[in-house]
């Protein structure tokens, strides 16, 4: 592993966050952002081959060193990790509509949820979920909202692009349905209740 690639590593190490590939390169700024990206690449190729309790991962628009899934079950029973507080449901459907329809204003969350959002909008602002990311031409000029590259990060995904379509979604949430019975089963299922 070339010393830049270790420099790197001690950085992400330190770093309680993803970091961007431009503040990797104030590490070395007389190193191109191209190789900076080359140093990363290196890394976490380095960790993939040798199978290190760790990986690099791309998230929330930079790279972070993370355990690995398949010792994230034992780590959890461990408790050795400390735990980000639970999101309630109103704050978990606010969030996705803020992650779907963004950039948009309290009036429209509130409109979609039914209820008022000011006081849950609020309190995903203070966690850094999302964050005013402008304003709207409407009467009043309110507040747009935005996720933040945290939530990214919570999600494990290096953009928003990245989140499942609603079509998918729906798919996914719909309850499931039992398969009818062809006429063996119905019949072994009616010899049964004989």
């Amino acid at each position: 592993m070339t010393p830049l690639a270790q420099l790197i590593e001690a950085a992400l190490f330190a770093a309680d966050r993803p970091l961007t590939a431009e503040e990797l390169h104030a590490l070395e700024p007389d190193r191109s952002v191209d190789e900076m990206r080359e140093a990363v690449f290196q890394l976490r190729d380095h960790y993939a081959f040798d199978q290190h309790g760790v990986e690099l991962q791309e998230l929330g628009g930079g790279y972070q060193i993370v355990t690995r899934a398949v010792h994230a079950a034992a780590i959890e029973r461990a408790q050795i990790t400390a735990r980000a507080p639970r999101l309630t449901p109103a704050m978990l459907e606010t969030l996705a509509v803020v992650a779907y329809r963004q950039p948009v204003g309290r009036a429209e969350v509130e409109e979609i949820r039914g209820v008022s959002a000011s006081g849950v909008l609020r309190t995903l602002q203070e966690r850094s979920l999302i964050e005013v990311v402008g304003r709207s031409e409407g009467l009043g000029r309110p507040l747009l909202y935005g996720t933040t590259p945290l939530f990214l990060e919570l999600l494990g995904m290096p953009d928003i692009v990245n989140l499942p379509r609603a079509d998918e979604l729906a798919i996914a949430l719909a309850p499931a349905t039992p398969e009818p019975l062809d006429d063996h089963e119905a019949a072994a299922y009616v010899d049964a209740d004989a």
